[in-house]
């Protein structure tokens, strides 16, 4: 099982964690364009690191998550750019940073929604989604263009079980782990923490003693990718922890 990280802010210190990993991993490294992207890769030079994906953010006028209320103009730009480039796109709304968008983008919402759409079917892309409770929200999710399914659309599916946020019990988690694996194969990810804060600024942190045992459960269930929020949060104890996996 690999174990991989987000990291939302990527300075010189959070990126300095990554003295402390010694297993194979992955970096989702978050940019607001491919030049910036680029240059912070460049930058990057450690062994176990086998593959760095780049994760667009907009400006928070923009809508900063990717979603059909984000700022047309602003997906434009980030989509032509980042053709042919492995991306990770995280879908969520601008509900907490900017939420006029839904109103100011509504009209374009199904245009943004297909151009979305288009870019996830034609490039190498992981989608970073919210984890709904039920059929009728996993539709309407769907319907959003927040969620996509794998089959269709060929992308790989991250989905975000962050414990320290919601209060997921292990019955649970095991179950949906079992649903996706199932579903979607070797397409299927998971992310957890959260081991440090990110652009809301009030996101709890995850215990060690649970991230051991959200990650037992992972490798039980035979997922192949933890994506772990995120790097700049990581010290010996998380690490220790993750080098039992």
């Amino acid at each position: 099982m690999i174990v991989s990280f987000f990291e939302e802010f990527p300075t010189k210190r959070n990126l300095d964690k990554l003295k402390l990993v010694t297993w194979p991993t992955k970096l989702y490294i978050a940019a607001k364009c491919l030049k910036d992207f680029n240059k912070i890769k460049s930058n990057i030079k450690n062994k176990h690191v086998k593959e760095i994906v780049y994760w667009p953010i907009l400006e928070k006028e923009e809508g900063y998550w990717i979603s059909p209320f984000s700022d047309r103009d602003a997906l434009l730009r980030v989509f032509n750019e980042a053709k042919g480039v492995p991306v990770m796109v995280d879908a969520e709304v601008p509900f907490r940073k900017h939420p006029s968008l839904l109103f100011s983008q509504l009209f374009n919402f199904f245009k943004n929604r297909n151009l979305i759409m288009d870019f996830v079917s034609n490039n190498k892309v992981y989608v970073a989604e919210y984890y709904p409770t039920g059929k009728i929200k996993e539709k309407v999710m769907s319907f959003l263009g927040l969620h996509f399914y794998s089959k269709r659309f060929n992308n790989k599916v991250i989905k975000m079980v962050y414990h320290s946020m919601h209060g997921f019990d292990k019955d649970f988690i095991t179950s949906k782990l079992e649903t996706g694996k199932k579903e979607f194969g070797g397409n299927f990810l998971v992310a957890y923490g959260t081991i440090a804060k990110g652009i809301l600024g009030t996101e709890p942190l995850l215990s060690k003693e649970q991230l051991k045992e959200d990650l037992k459960i992972a490798k039980k269930v035979g997922i192949k990718e933890v994506v772990i929020f995120r790097l700049g949060g990581l010290n010996k104890s998380y690490a220790k922890v993750i080098k039992g996996f």
